[in-house]
């Protein structure tokens, strides 16, 4: 457990350098650093003390010595010159262990201010080198101020959350254990407390007791508080030789060794490899591994090398790949892993977790989506991979934790209720069965599903609601009406002699509600009751049943719309954000033979989570920040068009001239409804065409003879297929994996010469230019039709070969930006769903 003083110290070590090194992970680099090099001299002083001899500081680098530095009467400058000096000479001192050159290694000081350097060393000064529980502790501490390196997809996993996989998965003091993306060490020195725990006979503690800890106690517990007594010398040797962890960043390389030493590895096997590029250790596997990996991938994604069952440049698939077949035959691993790897639809997310489920997959537990605040609101889950299980169950387990112990607003304040333990316990009773062929499970937080059904839908979907229990759990927060927090204000009955479209008093009728904005106008005289101001909150009463926080200024509220006012112990923007779920359920369980229509009763007896007005406003400003975000991906998105630079030297031809050929796809009845089959080949129709690539989401498919009955209409890799009906300029180039796939209907395939990119050609095609040519030149009035003259007749810039390909790797990097706004959209929207579900604490009542 961390002391006060310590932790003391170390915010008053990362106040000082705040100044001058204001980045969390030079902060914990700087610290790092230091408190090495005073520990080098302690273990000096303590081996003199006992008659030895020192190791570190001898020789040329005496006069290096921490207590030299630190003496009194040494100048500032004298200090900051002796200090920055030792820094760039450590590293070729011959007496240090390989593991502290290695922390050297590219160590610096980045100010040069004296009194600041003074004054962290003082503090530094205060610690004292030993072998207590108190120093790995204040290290994981100061490890924690780090929290997230964002840019990457990476974020520290919570010490209770590692604690509760570790517990899991059970390493045993025989097995290999690897972490191949182990940032900071944390699931290593995790594995080594359990090993050790699982072979002590007592424990370790500041007064001879052992007392059961709380969730925040367990999450800073050292290893050093278990002394593993019964490991005998051997076992020691071979546990310290069997864990071991990469990862691609030399800086988490190093803290992470730190990390090790200080609880307790004399020589931790860290090293720096890239896991996912890298062909050096494929062929090395492991007992147990337990991974965070990174999340995002970096622009133009990974590149990795051949040997991946599944082939996909996401790092989030890599490593799970990476893991899943990296197990020995009776491995087992835990592994987080953000929502896509649970549902999305593209064909990597697919394959992989088709390959989970046929051979590797045991269960998956739903986390909160605050697990990772305040750093993260991303939703995750943890997969359970056991290869013995796999093969002798026919199940799967499927678990949702919605209480981890931890508040879920920013600050994650320790609360009771967890159900880690239940689902620790009775995950573990499951696999012990689940090894001998066992399948069947009773839980209130879970469910065993045959494998058979996952692979039914050919999703291979693990979303735990999918196949979770139906019954309803309750809500934290209390339920209370509407009624007893807030009035209604309802809508007058204008006269709609009275109305105008070009003068008058805005009014607000039910189609504004969508809009925030108002198309009509009131010229009669009217009762200030009814005005509406911005900001405040509206429900529209018929047809769909909407709300809105008005933004269109001051207006009218006119009949079948109402305001909610009056608020008492709730904050509107709260009672906002969780309406639309109850109006959307009312919706649904209304009937009306022309509109549906709800009542100020029926919205009034609507009841909502009440937290304390704290908790609100957590919530509220949570979801208002991911709703930022979601609007400024929105608006680039919205706003962005490639637009080709023209250089009036290119030459201007017709598309006709840089095709081999124009073709369009299977006429009149050549290909019927009832040539598509489940199975079988796709074919590409114009709304398979998304966003400049061939979605496979919905798409439809023909068997092998219509397949070969309408050869002529395959594409081929490099082909460019554009819709000819409705929105004109959609099109994207054919992929490799799509070659042979069939052109459909109400599709054109252009085939480029040599000399032409196809990258290029569709970039033109879908340019505002193109779109603006092919829009005019399109024939129909209720839909566009495009045909195959016009399009040979576009006008086509044709420059060199190699200003095509400058060209189009400009705009790809467009392009990626745009696309990753695109993720963030999604990432952000299932952020503010996860929120609001956290809020009501319950799963939906329908099986899924």
């Amino acid at each position: 457990m961390l002391d006060k003083d310590t932790k003391r110290r170390i915010d008053t070590c990362r106040d000082i350098l705040v100044g001058k090194v204001p980045d969390p992970k030079s902060q914990v680099e700087q610290i790092t650093v230091a408190l090495i090099y005073k520990f080098m001299d302690d273990m000096d002083l303590e081996a003199e003390e006992m008659g030895g001899e020192r190791k570190f500081f001898t020789q040329d680098y005496e006069r290096y010595r921490w207590a030299k530095l630190v003496a009194p009467g040494v100048s500032g400058q004298e200090m900051l010159n002796t200090y920055s000096e030792a820094l760039t000479k450590m590293v070729e001192n011959d007496h240090l262990p390989a593991l502290f050159r290695s922390i050297f290694r590219n160590a610096y000081l980045p100010y040069r201010d004296p009194e600041t350097l003074r004054s962290f060393l003082r503090e530094i000064d205060s610690f004292t080198y030993d072998h207590s529980e108190r120093l790995g502790d204040a290290f994981e501490y100061l490890l924690s101020v780090l929290g997230s390196q964002g840019d990457a997809g990476q974020f520290r996993t919570p010490r209770h959350i590692i604690d509760f996989m570790v517990e899991i998965i059970d390493p045993k003091k025989n097995e290999v254990i690897l972490d191949p993306a182990c940032g900071t060490a944390g699931f290593l020195i995790s594995a080594y407390k359990h090993i050790l725990k699982a072979n002590s006979s007592y424990v370790v503690n500041g007064n001879g007791k052992h007392e059961e800890a709380d969730a925040a106690e367990q999450a800073l517990e050292s290893p050093m508080r278990f002394p593993g007594d019964q490991l005998s010398p051997e076992d020691r040797s071979r546990l310290a030789g069997n864990i071991k962890g990469y990862d691609i960043s030399p800086d988490m390389v190093r803290l992470s060794l730190v990390n090790l030493y200080l609880h307790g590895f004399a020589d931790p096997k860290v090293e720096e490899y890239d896991t996912l590029t890298s062909e050096e250790k494929w062929t090395q596997t492991a007992d147990v591994i337990l991974a965070n990996p990174p999340f995002m991938s970096p622009k133009g994604g990974i590149k990795p090398h051949t040997r991946f069952q599944v082939q996909s440049k996401r790092s989030e698939v890599l490593f799970v790949d990476y893991i899943a077949e990296h197990l020995n035959p009776n491995g087992r691993a835990a592994i987080v892993v953000p929502e896509g790897i649970i549902f999305q639809s593209q064909s990597a997310y697919i394959a992989l977790r088709k390959m989970l489920v046929d051979g590797y997959l045991a269960a998956v537990i739903s986390l909160p989506a605050g697990v990772f605040n305040p750093y993260s609101g991303v939703k995750t889950s943890i997969l359970i991979l056991d290869r013995a299980v796999a093969k002798a169950s026919a199940h799967i387990a499927f678990f949702k934790i919605e209480n981890d112990g931890f508040a879920l607003g920013a600050q994650r304040k320790a609360v009771k209720g967890s159900q880690l333990a239940q689902v620790k316990s009775e995950l573990g009773a499951w696999l012990q069965s689940a090894r001998v062929g066992a399948g069947g499970m009773e839980s209130d937080l879970g469910s065993a599903v045959e494998r058979e059904v996952i692979a039914a839908g050919g999703d291979y979907n693990l979303s735990v609601e999918r196949y979770g229990q139906t019954e309803m759990h309750v809500t934290a927060f209390p339920l209370v009406p509407l009624s007893e927090i807030a009035s209604i204000q309802n809508g007058f009955a204008f006269k709609s002699s009275e109305f105008s479209d070009d003068e008058g008093v805005p009014i607000i009728r039910i189609r504004d509600i969508k809009t925030n904005k108002t198309k009509t106008g009131y010229l009669g005289e009217y009762d200030s009751t009814y005005l509406v101001s911005d900001g405040d909150l509206l429900v529209g009463m018929d047809g769909e049943f909407n709300s809105t926080i008005w933004s269109g200024g001051p207006a009218l509220l006119n009949q079948r719309v109402c305001k909610l006012q009056s608020f008492n112990g709730v904050l509107k923007e709260y009672v906002a954000l969780l309406l639309p779920r109850k109006l959307k359920e009312i919706e649904n369980a209304t009937y009306a033979v022309t509109v549906k229509h709800i009542s100020a009763k029926q919205i009034l007896g609507i009841e909502i989570p009440l937290p304390p007005l704290e908790v609100q406003r957590d919530i509220v400003d949570e979801i208002e920040s991911y709703q930022r975000v979601i609007d400024g991906a929105r608006a680039v998105i919205d706003s962005y068009c490639p637009r080709i630079p023209i250089d009036p030297e290119w030459p201007v031809v017709q598309l006709g001239d840089a095709s081999q050929t124009i073709m369009t796809g299977p006429f009149g009845t050549s290909l019927r409804e009832s040539d598509y089959t489940p199975e079988g080949f796709p074919v590409i129709n114009p709304k398979n065409i998304i966003n400049g690539r061939v979605s496979t989401d919905g798409i439809k498919r023909v068997a092998t003879e219509t397949l070969e009955r309408l050869s002529d209409f395959k594409v081929s890799e490099g082909d460019v297929i554009i819709g000819r009906r409705g929105e004109m300029g959609r099109c994207a180039v054919i992929e490799p994996e799509m070659n042979g796939w069939l052109c459909g209907t109400g599709c054109f395939v252009i085939r480029p010469t040599s000399e032409c990119d196809p990258r290029f050609l569709a970039l033109q095609v879908s340019s505002a230019q193109g779109r603006l040519y092919l829009d005019n030149n399109a024939v129909g009035v209720t839909m566009k039709n495009l045909n195959q003259s016009v399009l040979a007749g576009m006008p086509f810039l044709f420059p060199s070969l190699h200003i095509q390909e400058a060209v189009v790797a400009a705009i790809q990097a467009e392009q990626t930006l745009v696309n990753g706004n695109r993720e963030l959209l999604t990432r952000f929207q299932t952020k503010i769903a996860a929120a609001i579900d956290r809020v009501w604490g319950a799963r939906d009542t329908e099986a899924a």
